[in-house]
């Protein structure tokens, strides 16, 4: 039997700490066959990322590893630093979650490809310029060689990665969460992109994610983590449709599973937007980002705004919290009825040099009735400790500081929460639990929701209405039981294909 591309035995990786030693993986062992896809799944701080790192020696100095990762039979574990620059890119390559921060924004995306050509081969730059735009074609992106990052979308840039990736041939793709923040369509793009320069070049993909989704379609053979322990391995349809382990019963559990919730018996609109419009200025004309949208908000009732990247969703939500004005249209608020935004991303929300006390207690300042004990109570509401208000953001999980902004909107006691992708960037756990928080407010508040996402796994198990957005436009409205499970207008359909739904995760 031949010898697999990858094997890694009893890999152990430490972290030195004022209180001792962090173990961030354990005795991990597993292999890696030349063209396959091996998934790695698990919640955020399982070890993933950590993992990741240590096949391609990126961990910081400090780091202690142990064991063995042998790459086509080549010991890396100790291997010096000009040693492992010789298997990085030619042997195994690295696609990371973040694009953006990995290309440089004042050079053009033609000019970065070329450098990643020559970074490994020498060649004329004529053959390096045919090369790149040859490797951007194959992953479905045309006349990009003269643009600039900052004017690709996020998907456009995650190809370009994996474009620059592919430079060297390797033997090995390490992809880390390469769709964790794109929608439906955008992640199918470059879900199809990795197939297409896997298939093409006959390289095996080590695929790090939490979205289960994405590998019950994608991979051959599966392993959890949790904790920097290894659970569980094996064929995808193995471990999700007969899990072993009870924290991979947890993580299937988690999966978003539902066609929409019934109507809210007897409920008064809190808000009506009427044919609302919001154009920019650009320098080629005004740009059209929202275009006669009219929609209702009841009390007690959950509506999904549906839509990719740059449908107008965001800018809607904007202008009905009135952090951004119509250029026309009408939009009436119930009286009495306060509206606040939930971001989708809380670090950049959260002033990092506050404490979450003063965070939650910021806004009771303004409005009045600030005490230690409202803020503890709002913190209460939102299933955090008291002592969680000394704590700075930078001390808590992604989880923890999506619920101290839940608890800094409620503070001024909204009827409306406008929520902004609250949770695209949790894991399936703590998403799970995030909403269950949401679901619990909303029945013991009274809450409306105007829930922005792209998930439409989610939106099919939280939401009573649905509309779906395209360049700016509702295409479609409804409940979410019809909009889902029947849609009318071809953009949903195509949305709706393009997501793993519940039919992809084998109930365990």
């Amino acid at each position: 039997m031949a010898d697999p591309l990858l094997a890694v035995e009893n890999l152990t990786v430490r972290w030195p700490a004022r209180d001792g030693v962090v173990t961030a993986c354990g005795d991990v062992a597993f292999t890696v066959e030349p063209d396959e896809t091996f998934a790695v799944v698990g919640e955020s701080g399982s070890g993933k990322s950590t993992l990741a790192r240590a096949l391609l020696g990126l961990l910081p100095g400090h780091a202690r590893v142990s064991g063995s990762i042998r790459f086509r039979g080549r010991e890396l574990v100790g291997l010096g630093e000009r040693s492992l620059r010789e298997v990085r890119g030619a042997g195994i390559a690295l696609v990371p979650q973040n694009p953006l921060g990995s290309l440089n924004p004042v050079y053009p995306i033609g000019r970065q490809v070329v450098e990643a050509l020559c970074a490994h081969r020498p060649m004329t730059a004529r053959r390096a310029r045919a090369d790149a735009a040859d490797l951007l074609a194959g992953v479905g992106l045309g006349q990009v060689l003269n643009a600039f990052p900052h004017q690709l979308s996020g998907g456009m840039r995650q190809r370009v990665v994996i474009a620059m990736a592919m430079a060297g041939r390797p033997g090995l793709i390490v992809a880390d969460e390469p769709t964790s923040a794109l929608d439906a369509t955008v992640r199918a793009q470059v879900l199809q992109a990795l197939d297409a320069a896997r298939q093409a070049t006959g390289c095996a993909l080590l695929l790090i994610t939490h979205d289960l989704g994405v590998v019950a379609r994608h991979a051959d053979r599966v392993m959890v983590m949790n904790g920097g322990v290894q659970v569980e391995t094996g064929t995808a349809e193995e471990v999700f449709g007969r899990p072993r382990m009870p924290y991979t019963r947890r993580l299937l559990d988690a999966v978003p599973r539902g066609d929409g919730r019934p109507a809210v018996p007897g409920a008064q609109p809190l808000l009506r937007a009427s044919e609302l419009v919001r154009d920019y200025r650009g320098r080629g004309g005004p740009r059209h980002a929202v275009r006669g949208v009219s929609l209702e908000l009841r009390a007690g009732e959950t509506l999904a705004l549906v839509g990719e990247s740059g449908s107008g969703k965001s800018t809607l939500g904007r202008m009905i919290v009135g952090l951004d004005r119509p250029t026309s249209g009408h939009l009436e608020v119930a009286d009495g009825v306060r509206v606040q935004l939930v971001m989708q991303d809380p670090t950049a929300a959260l002033n990092p040099k506050m404490t979450v006390g003063a965070l939650v207690g910021e806004p009771l300042r303004i409005h009045g009735g600030h005490s230690a004990a409202r803020v503890a109570e709002l913190l209460d509401q939102v299933s955090l400790p008291a002592t969680v208000a000394t704590r700075y953001p930078g001390q808590l999980s992604g989880g923890q500081r999506q619920r101290v902004a839940i608890a800094r909107a409620l503070a001024v006691g909204p009827r409306v929460l406008v929520l902004d992708e609250p949770v695209s960037a949790l894991d399936a756990v703590v998403q799970a639990e995030v909403m269950a928080l949401l679901d619990r407010l909303q029945r013991d508040l009274g809450l409306a929701y105007l829930f922005i996402s792209h998930d439409l796994a989610l939106v099919g198990e939280i939401a009573h209405r649905t509309a779906i957005m395209r360049d700016g436009r509702v295409v479609e409205h409804g409940p979410t039981r019809d909009v889902l499970g029947s849609p009318a207008h071809p953009y949903t359909r195509t949305l709706v294909a393009a997501v793993p739904l519940s039919g992809d995760h084998p109930n365990p």
